[in-house]
């Protein structure tokens, strides 16, 4: 499941960004993410799998694999 749930949550940053290389450990804003482009890939990661993520969560989601942590998290208190 963890493999699946990377690659769809890099499919998501990838649309969200047109930036097609998503390495896990690269900062975002070293790929040319913004602060409204995170804003939007939280919102999309929120609706595909029905959670929440706090405003005081937003500045850990600094990579793919801050984001990949922290989703596992979440679906694993919602089970």
């Amino acid at each position: 499941m963890s493999d699946a749930l990377k690659d769809e949550l890099r499919q998501i940053i990838v649309e969200v960004t047109e930036v097609e290389e998503i390495p896990e450990n690269t900062p975002f804003a070293d790929l040319g993410i913004d602060s409204m482009m995170a804003i939007e890939i939280v919102a999309d990661v929120e609706k595909n799998y029905d959670i929440t993520i706090a405003e005081e969560e937003l500045p850990d989601l600094t990579n793919l694999q801050a984001v990949y942590e922290k989703v596992q998290q979440k679906l694993s208190k919602a089970s």
